[in-house]
């Protein structure tokens, strides 16, 4: 009986480590510091085509929106440490806050709060591909619709076979006028 009771007792304590381990492991601080890619382009229907500098995901944004033009109106670059969001500024009042969680092998984990002046209008969590592109679009803007494209970085890591280049454009700084970007 006693010998039962024993075997019991070691099966709860293995029971209780295969239970544990892996919660220990997920509650590891993520120490990757994730660079951040904001581009906020404007969709309409002027018949202007497609600007230059968005033509690495040109054929994406065609294939969602179906607008006559797309001009990028606000490019921004940021580096964030996981579990320390960072804002980004855009067009009409909108604010961007990324808030990157963690990184699991290729995979990085962020919540995305979108807010209209004061007010959040989008709160979600999403996983992305090192080097993946999330576009989120529908805001009405000036003639058209701003669409906003992610694109979350580990810079010390290649890019995955076939992902999706963004725009070859380099800002001097952060900035929301497109007269400031380095073609």
């Amino acid at each position: 009986m006693a010998s039962d009771t024993a075997t019991v007792s070691r099966a709860a304590v293995v029971l209780l480590l295969v239970l544990a381990v892996p919660a220990l492991v997920a509650a590891e601080p993520c120490d990757k510091t994730i660079e951040i890619r904001v581009n906020c382009v404007l969709a309409a229907d002027t018949n202007r085509g497609l600007d230059e500098r968005l033509r690495p995901m040109g054929g994406q944004l065609q294939r969602l929106f179906r607008y006559s033009t797309y001009r990028l109106v606000s490019h921004q670059v940021g580096e964030a440490a996981c579990g320390q969001g960072m804002a980004f500024s855009l067009p009409g009042g909108r604010v961007l806050h990324v808030d990157p969680q963690d990184v699991d092998h290729n995979t990085i984990k962020m919540q995305l709060v979108l807010f209209q002046g004061e007010r959040p209008v989008m709160t979600t969590e999403v996983k992305l591909l090192n080097h993946g592109l999330l576009i989120i679009g529908g805001s009405r803007y000036e003639e058209g619709m701003l669409i906003i494209s992610i694109q979350a970085i580990v810079p010390t890591s290649p890019p995955p076979e076939g992902s999706v280049a963004t725009p070859a454009v380099k800002p001097k700084k952060p900035s929301l006028s497109p007269t400031e970007l380095v073609p």
